[in-house]
């Protein structure tokens, strides 16, 4: 049986986005057969919820179906850099956030492997709001889900929602889900991550490649944890062939570890791998006995490989497009995976709201304001492994030296102020 929403049925009941009237100011937006646009949004992690939250906001209704049946995010923490956090602020998301949030005081604070001997850092008690109108978070990846989740209207998430398939016929899209329901929409939002099954229905295939990396991640109980790691500070020691970042998060309750080293054969590519204590341990042999120390007292490590991929050429084909992992999965090495997914939902909700009686040119607009940026995040993050990676010697002290003469928060400016209005304003629309 297809669902179709009634022009009048109540939202969140019938598997597709209702066509009631919605209105943003005095503007009616009207879909292609005259109601609002009938909008499937396939994944219901953060960057799926900012989709539905900011298609709210913009007087747009958006269906969001999750294949697990509870929403959760796995993994730990993350850091809400100023571009993510004006965002969410404007949302309405933030003040929500900061009774778990750290704010933090200290960045990019490099330190070398063997004896912890501070290359660089940033002050960011100051000068990150001065800079860029907001502060610099980290948070629980659970805590901002949470917080977005409360700005979806309820009855807009659908649980237990595996989609299988997408078809495209006269510009709808049939989707079909492994419980053999079927609905149609007028717009299908792939945020379902790197494995995405909506980039594999619209897009080439596009396979990656090893990387030659994994990456560790672990909590330690703050009470577990020595003082350096307990400061409001994102500390990343940096040494031969891996670095190790950590900072505190929930309040300072726990301190988050996320570490890259060479990957071993039984690396796979799953936040829901897992190590063993022993096992990260042994990649940082020999390391400033602090760090060792902090490892030690890490709780069930995970560890997966990361594999690369190469900027997709096109994220949208019709009515369907991509956002957050499943366009640009990036190296975590700039800690803007999240950040680029919300980005991604206020373009993409503006685009569609200015654009609502043609979905296919508002989807076009939106890949050809977000696909620049983020191919370039792509780009600089992957390089930045090598960097870190250098081992001791002649090139390893010209970074170290280098650092000196560095400033990391307004090198990266047109990362932390970027503003999706100013990039709209900018941009002609796409035909």
């Amino acid at each position: 049986m297809t669902n179709r929403a009634p022009r009048d049925g109540p939202p969140g009941q019938h598997g597709v986005v209702s066509r009631q009237a919605a209105t943003m100011g005095d503007q009616t937006m009207l879909g292609p057969d005259g109601g609002t646009p009938e909008i499937a949004i396939i994944g219901g992690g953060i960057g799926g919820l900012a989709t539905a939250a900011f298609l709210h906001r913009a007087g747009l209704r958006g269906t969001v179906y999750e294949q697990a049946p509870a929403l959760r995010e796995v993994g730990a923490g993350l850091v809400v850099a100023p571009n993510a956090a004006r965002l969410l602020r404007g949302l309405g998301v933030l003040e929500q956030l900061l009774g778990s949030a750290v704010r933090l005081e200290v960045g990019w604070e490099f330190r070398r492997w063997r004896d912890g001997t501070v290359l660089s850092a940033e002050d960011l008690a100051t000068a990150c709001e001065r800079l860029y109108g907001e502060h610099t978070y980290t948070v629980h990846r659970a805590d901002l889900l949470e917080a977005i989740g409360r700005a979806v209207p309820p009855g807009e998430v659908r649980l237990g929602k595996r989609c299988v398939a997408i078809d495209v016929r006269d510009g709808r899209a049939l989707l079909r889900f492994e419980d053999g329901e079927k609905a149609e929409a007028d717009v299908v939002i792939g945020a379902d991550g790197v494995h995405s099954t909506v980039r594999a229905a619209i897009a080439e295939p596009h396979d990656a490649t090893d990387s030659g990396l994994c990456a560790f991640r672990a909590l330690v109980p703050g009470e577990s944890a020595p003082p350096f790691a307990r400061r409001r500070a994102q500390t990343l020691w940096i040494g031969p062939g891996r670095h190790l970042v950590h900072y505190p998060i929930s309040g300072g309750q726990l301190v988050n570890l996320v570490a890259f080293a060479p990957a071993g054969e039984d690396s796979v590519e799953s936040w829901t791998a897992r190590a063993t204590v022993e096992e990260f341990l042994g990649e940082f042999d020999g390391w400033d006995p602090r760090l060792v120390g902090l490892i030690a007292a890490a709780r069930d490590p995970g560890r997966w490989a990361l594999l690369d991929r190469a900027p997709l050429p096109s994220w949208s084909r019709g009515p369907v497009t991509l956002l957050g992992d499943a366009a640009h999965p990036m190296f975590p090495f700039f800690a803007q995976g999240a950040a680029q997914a919300i980005e991604d939902a206020a373009v993409l909700a503006r685009c569609l709201a200015d654009d609502a009686a043609d979905p296919p040119r508002a989807l076009r607009r939106y890949e050809a304001l977000r696909l620049p940026r983020t191919s370039r995040l792509q780009e600089v993050s992957h390089a930045r492994s090598d960097v870190n990676h250098l081992p001791d010697g002649p090139d390893q002290r010209a970074r170290d030296a280098s650092f000196a003469g560095t400033d990391p928060l307004v090198d990266n400016g047109w990362i932390y102020g970027y503003d999706p209005d100013a990039a709209i304003a900018a941009e002609p629309a796409a035909g």
